[in-house]
């Protein structure tokens, strides 16, 4: 587990620089909508927040993280290769034929709860596993993480009535609020603003964060094991899509696109810190 803040920091960093390299070696993935939400990943998985054991990926004592946006498979993938839930040669072999994993989410990764790519799915599955724990006295809690974008799908807020009239509160939902879909800004494709009144009126307690600031992530995570709310959470995370290499962020058209060249090395330029956290 790591404290401090430089550290995970510096460990988000890493995982930037991870992540660059696999997309740029293979030529494609979702590099923008990974960098946006790399500091949620980094405070869920290295700040002592989820339980979980890569030497027994099943255990089922663990809690269940549902990385929604499945698209931003690349996020997860070198987390779990620096956890020791499989050997970080595999990132080399990213979206190669001989490669474990492609550019959407599969759940023969060990440490992957759910496949998923095709948006508005993982809520309902997180909002099952979270009934399904209720129901069988767990204790273990049930994260998911949504893109913006992905808001636009009935499916999530379907499973938004179902978690809060289910009293879910062992179910937190965090939003990235990058305020970019696929190719267009969500203000003016259909406009999502304000995001966390939506949460509030289905039900659920909200809080907005800076999503990039461990500091406001882990103050929203503290002490939920022992939440006293009935109702499930979720945490409006206000991100800047590509976040770290200034010419993709905020720019719609680098979806999906790996940097070629002389994009590439003026981005790995931009990554400071090159050597892997401690």
């Amino acid at each position: 587990m790591i404290k401090e803040i430089a550290e995970l920091e510096k460990k988000a960093n890493y995982i930037r620089n991870q992540i660059l390299d696999m997309c740029v070696r293979a030529g494609t993935g979702h590099i923008t909508s990974s960098f946006s939400c790399t500091e949620i990943m980094v405070a869920l998985y290295y700040a002592g927040i989820l339980r979980y054991d890569p030497a027994n990926p099943e255990w089922e004592g663990r809690d269940r993280f549902v990385l929604s946006k499945g698209h931003a498979s690349v996020i997860l993938y070198p987390v779990l290769a620096d956890l020791g839930f499989f050997p970080e040669s595999e990132l080399e072999r990213f979206c190669q034929a001989d490669g474990i994993f492609g550019v959407h989410l599969q759940n023969d990764v060990p440490g992957v709860e759910i496949t998923s790519g095709s948006l508005g799915h993982g809520i309902g599955i997180a909002a099952g596993l979270a009934m399904a724990a209720r129901m069988n006295n767990e204790s273990h809690f049930i994260f998911t993480l949504l893109g913006d974008g992905e808001c636009y799908e009935g499916s999530v807020w379907e499973s938004a009535l179902f978690a809060s009239h289910n009293q879910l509160n062992n179910l937190i939902a965090f939003v990235d609020r990058n305020g970019l879909s696929a190719i267009n800004f969500t203000e003016k494709a259909v406009r999502l603003s304000p995001m966390d009144k939506k949460w509030e009126a289905f039900g659920w307690e909200t809080v907005t964060i800076d999503g990039h600031s461990f500091k406001e992530i882990l103050s929203a995570l503290d002490g939920f094991r022992f939440r006293r709310s009935e109702k499930p959470l979720a945490i409006v995370a206000n991100t800047v899509k590509g976040k770290g290499v200034s010419f993709m962020e905020n720019q719609p058209l680098w979806h999906a696109v790996a940097p070629k060249g002389k994009e590439a090395e003026m981005a790995k330029i931009e990554l400071t810190g090159k050597g892997k956290a401690d």
